[in-house]
């Protein structure tokens, strides 16, 4: 019964993330907004619906572990593992001036919620210091966007009138989907912690945080097969940062997180790294090739395979 739970939340998560995505982007682009933005917003904030749901699911279940294991796990698996494999699929291209302001934004957001998370407990305080950094970012993506032209494809050109209806369906669907997907992946990630006797932060860690991670995972190997770069990296950043300020700043107003030390630790500078590696990579070159994915596969192969032992 464990199990058929954790399966049917992913699979209602999954669904749910592309049914939102889908309709999110129809909906996205009638605003003439650039393909960077609706990455950056819509669809990185849409894939992370599911780590939403899910992370307040489990606050309100008593398990804080797993709520804040899946904000920090989903960020580490989103750089390692989703970037890994879209450009590997796909070389991703990036855009110096983009990458100084939302790479930046990212760097700080990770630094932000990480010294919060030091304090030993996510408070109203903070979820609200949190919330303030999300609505500053999104006032300043708006601003500097939605004036850019769409020269990247035909594919995000506005859809027509008759198309909103749909749209709007599908992203309400998506959310209802979502919803239930979190409740049943919670309900079997804390009997499986239970049965197994392994603590809740690597249930959270690994199978929460990879799971809530699967929207990102197909969108952005969509995104680089399509070759619309600009999504596959703009959704990355943009659902890191909507998970440490959005997730994490909603999570700790529903009710205080307190953080387990073994992920002050560890995987709290895991995040921190991985945050500015990704950086890195994109800053010493006009695109992330093969062998850097592969890299970056390799890192979340060691990071599970500590958990793990």
């Amino acid at each position: 019964m464990t199990f058929a739970m954790i399966v049917a939340g992913l699979a209602f998560l999954l669904g749910g993330g592309e049914a939102l995505v889908r309709g999110s982007v129809s909906l996205a682009t009638r605003l003439g907004v650039s393909p960077l933005m609706i990455g950056l917003t819509l669809v990185g904030f849409g894939t992370s619906a599911p780590e939403l749901f899910t992370s307040v699911q489990a606050a309100l279940a008593g398990s804080p572990a797993i709520a804040v294991g899946n904000i920090v796990g989903s960020n580490i698996a989103n750089i390692l593992l989703i970037l890994g494999l879209a450009a590997i699929f796909m070389p991703i291209a990036t855009q110096r001036s983009a990458l100084m302001r939302d790479g930046t934004l990212l760097v700080g957001s990770t630094l932000l919620f990480s010294a919060l998370c030091y304090a030993g407990q996510l408070g109203a305080m903070a979820g609200t210091v949190l919330l303030a950094g999300l609505a500053g970012y999104l006032l300043l993506l708006w601003t500097q966007e939605r004036h850019k032209p769409d020269n990247t494809s035909s594919e995000m050109t506005p859809p027509p009138q008759d198309a909103l209806l749909p749209a709007l369906a599908f992203s309400i669907g998506g959310i209802v989907l979502i919803m239930l997907g979190a409740r049943f992946l919670v309900s079997g990630a804390i009997d499986l912690a239970r049965i197994w006797s392994i603590s809740e932060s690597v249930i959270g860690l690994t199978i929460v945080a990879i799971g809530t991670s699967l929207p990102e995972l197909a969108t952005s190997i969509v995104a680089a097969i399509r070759k619309q770069p600009d999504v596959a990296f703009g959704n990355v950043i943009g659902s890191n940062i909507f998970n440490v300020l959005a997730i994490g700043g909603t999570t700790a107003l529903v009710t205080p997180l307190t953080i387990p030390p073994e992920m002050l630790a560890f995987d709290i500078p895991v995040m921190i790294a991985v945050s500015l590696a990704l950086i890195f990579v994109a800053w010493t070159g006009s695109r992330i090739v093969r062998i850097e994915g592969a890299f970056l596969l390799a890192g979340f192969g060691i990071h599970q395979w500590l958990l793990w032992t």
